[in-house]
């Protein structure tokens, strides 16, 4: 129970990190600040609310209510910059983008937390790119980028401590993917080959093996991760496919604890057909937390098994969109409430724009966490979600 809460409270902590960045949307909406002399600088942004009314049934009446907030939704709201420059035939480009929480700490009423998911630079040419610095990790990349739902709100587990917090709320992570953590990396990119494209690197590597009091934790080699992602037409629809992936391993110096291997393997395939949108994608891990690529949980990742799926649609009508989501993690036993569960999100959301920039949303999610009877960490949790997004 102790290792429980305090997983519990880690889970809150990080419940803000939990979305990442529209990349389409910032290179569509950018507005340009600068550009001469085959320099440009420009910048882009994100601010989103929503009024959420969440049902929550858990074991034990004590956590049995209906809760109201107003909350930023899956993705927190951000102001990013970037740079280009073109120097003889070497494009050179930075990002950076500062992400915060519109709710400040109930115990100190101006701690509106901060926080920098990507600040880095790149060089380019005819033979792909490089990237170096922080950005968002390459495994689970896809998966949570094309999901439906991303400008919307998602599940909000109370077990989790994402009803009373003060962050984002989930998704899909956790009920259909594992979100990519923002990392310290060294990326390459290949150029696009007849619709397909290539990204390897090597990451920074996460500390999934403890301390001992005769040992000392270590990574003999960096987090490898790639992805690999082809487009294409078929029959009259576009269509996106991926695959990518990470490999980690973390040692002791005391030979008597056991080393932890971290892998994972995502896929997908997102299908355009005229105003019909369908996605389905997958994930398998192993040594790896369900919810999220940086491993919170450490040791007890060691025999951690976990997979999941995503399956979406949508379809555009005017200036509507309507999109259907249905998401399921199964895990044997992860870091995070350290029993085994299956992980459900089931959502509809209606998206509105009033113009380019401006969007109404209108959600109903349902999550559910199956796991053994009586467990205190099953739940059922409703929530109704009324926002406004809005993107430059």
């Amino acid at each position: 129970m102790h290792n429980k809460k305090i997983a519990q409270a880690r889970l809150s902590r990080l419940a803000l990190a939990a979305a990442v960045a529209l990349a389409t949307q910032q290179a569509a909406a950018e507005i340009v600040l600068y550009d001469k002399d085959q320099t440009t600088f420009s910048t882009d942004g994100y601010v989103n609310a929503f009024y959420v009314n969440s049902d929550v049934d858990r074991d034990g009446e004590q956590f049995d209510r209906r809760q109201s907030r107003v909350k930023m939704g899956f993705l927190p709201n951000w102001i990013g910059f970037n740079m280009g420059k073109q120097v003889d035939d070497l494009k050179l480009g930075a990002r950076s983008s500062f992400w915060v929480t519109i709710n400040d700490s109930e115990t100190n009423g101006t701690a509106t937390a901060i926080d920098v998911r990507q600040f880095y630079g790149t060089a380019g040419s005819d033979w792909g790119e490089v990237l170096v610095g922080k950005d968002f990790g390459l495994f689970a990349r896809s998966n949570i980028l094309l999901d439906e739902l991303l400008a919307g709100y998602g599940q909000v587990s109370d077990t989790l401590g994402l009803v009373d917090g003060g962050g984002v709320s989930f998704g899909n992570i956790g009920s259909g993917y594992p979100y990519p953590f923002p990392t310290s990396q060294i990326t390459y990119r290949s150029p696009k080959t007849d619709g397909l494209r290539a990204a390897v690197g090597i990451m920074d590597p996460v500390d999934t093996n403890d301390d001992s009091p005769t040992g000392k934790a270590y990574q003999e080699n960096p987090r490898f991760e790639s992805e690999v992602t082809y487009e294409f037409d078929l029959g009259g629809a576009q269509i996106y496919s991926w695959v990518n992936g990470a490999y980690q391993t973390s040692e002791n110096t005391d030979p008597n604890v056991d080393s932890v291997t971290s892998k994972g393997l995502g896929y997908g395939v997102q299908a355009k057909m005229g105003a019909f949108t369908l996605v389905g994608s997958g994930f398998q891990a192993k040594g790896i937390n369900p919810f999220f690529t940086n491993n919170a949980g450490e040791p007890t990742l060691r025999e951690v098994d976990s997979d999941g799926y995503l399956l979406q649609g949508s379809y555009r009508f005017g200036k509507n969109r309507l999109a259907l989501s249905y998401g399921k993690t199964k895990d044997d036993g992860n870091g995070v409430v350290n029993t085994g569960a299956d992980y459900e999100t089931r959502g509809i959301a209606l998206f509105h724009d009033i113009n380019d920039n401006l969007k109404l949303v209108a959600e109903y999610n349902q999550f559910e966490i199956d796991g053994h009877e009586g467990d205190a960490q099953n739940e059922d949790t409703d929530t109704v979600a009324l926002g406004a997004v809005l993107t430059w």
